[in-house]
């Protein structure tokens, strides 16, 4: 196989559109919590392009990074690169697979979510040629079988069709993973949980009116499920069921990603109406408020990281936006919590998946050098690397 090739391209480039589930039906509402809209102001900050990455096959769809490896969706293909030496280590993909919308981790395991409404497992072996084996394809054979001999495990997916309700009958539009269980979520309007010790489905909920197109979990296990119905869900674990607790509407048309801060008190929200919402958890409520609405980018939101105090958004517009919070010193309460230091443009098609590392130069006291490396992946097939100086961020 041919080896990438890394180069410097720092060439201007034109637009194209999002590849998100939009709305296929209308919300109305009140604006009834007050927020603070503002435009954006670019802060200097030392930032460049050091390298730019092409796949062998076009439109990166995800991005994630795991103990130094960058793992890169591309169509039905995974490429996984080494990011100390920037070498190919593997690829790893099949014809039948469908489009790979998502990438998250548990342990020493890969999982994929996949547009043909199937979710696979991976096994990094590095001593082995082919250094990732696929170990399961969710729903398990077991499952299916276990589940479906009684007629009560079949749903109505469309007017002459039925399957199990372990089954997604859509795109696998994203993943999460918390303390032993995993998330799925689809076009097909439901949130799954999944059992990682023995892969089984515990669990099928029917979330949204419309499909579902990002979900997070926070440490604690609560869920939020971003739809193009406009809402955001939340679910909490009660009893070995996830029951919902809270309906989030601000959003004025398709919501398209999630982030979360460590301690999930902050929730960010990236729509096709140009906003990021952040939405804050009130003291002793199980709910969150719409605080700060940030403007800046002029197409949808396509993917947000909140990575150590430091909002990273890519866009249809082409370009990604780092969002830092202001100091508490320097903000009034009639400031916007956050404002854009960085606009790093150069893709010549939608930035659908962002993600980020810390540089691996370390002080004395074993800090961070303030250099973040960000990469971000565009439907144009290519991958860009920046390095950015972040100087003012409290992490």
């Amino acid at each position: 196989m041919e080896m990438p090739t890394w180069f410097c391209n720092n060439g201007q480039y034109y637009e194209d559109s999002n590849s998100e589930k939009q709305s296929t039906t209308s919300t109305t509402y009140e604006e009834n919590t007050s927020s603070c809209s503002i435009d954006t102001f670019v802060v200097s900050h030392n930032y460049s392009c050091i390298a730019t990455f092409k796949t062998l096959t076009p439109q990166i769809s995800h991005l994630a990074i795991q103990n130094n490896i960058l793992y890169a969706a591309s169509l039905n293909e995974i490429t996984a690169v080494d990011l100390q030496t920037y070498e190919l280590i593997d690829t790893f993909t099949s014809i039948s697979f469908g489009l790979v919308k998502s990438i998250a981790f548990t342990k020493a395991k890969i999982l994929t979510a996949h547009q043909d409404c199937k979710i696979r497992i991976w096994q990094l072996k590095p001593s082995s040629s082919k250094k990732h084996h696929l170990l399961s394809t969710l729903p398990t054979l077991k499952d299916r079988v276990r589940r479906g001999i009684s007629p009560k495990n079949y749903v109505q997916i469309r007017r002459h069709k039925q399957k199990l309700w372990i089954q997604h009958a859509d795109t696998v539009s994203g993943l999460a993973v918390n303390d032993g269980l995993m998330y799925s979520v689809s076009w097909d309007k439901t949130l799954k949980i999944w059992k990682m010790s023995d892969f089984s489905c515990l669990e099928s909920v029917l979330g949204h009116v419309d499909a579902i197109n990002a979900v997070v979990v926070s440490q604690d296990g609560v869920v939020y499920t971003a739809s193009a119905d406009g809402e955001i869900k939340v679910w909490r674990r009660e009893k070995n069921k996830h029951s919902l607790v809270a309906t989030l509407e601000k959003h004025k048309s398709s919501v398209n990603a999630l982030a979360l801060n460590k301690d999930g008190t902050i929730l960010f929200s990236g729509g096709c109406d140009e906003k990021i919402l952040v939405w804050e958890k009130e003291e002793c409520a199980e709910y969150m408020l719409a605080t700060w609405s940030l403007k800046g980018h002029k197409g949808a939101i396509l993917c947000l990281i909140y990575f150590d105090g430091v909002l990273i958004s890519g866009s249809s517009d082409r370009s990604v936006r780092i969002w830092e919070k202001n100091s508490s010193s320097s903000s009034s309460s009639t400031e916007c919590g956050y404002f854009c230091s960085i606009v790093l443009e150069g893709h010549c098609k939608p930035v659908k998946s962002v993600t980020a590392a810390w540089d691996d130069d370390e002080d004395d006291n074993g800090n961070n050098n303030g250099v973040l490396s960000i990469f971000s992946g565009s439907l144009d097939g290519e991958i860009r690397v920046w390095q950015v100086n972040i100087v003012s961020t409290s992490r």
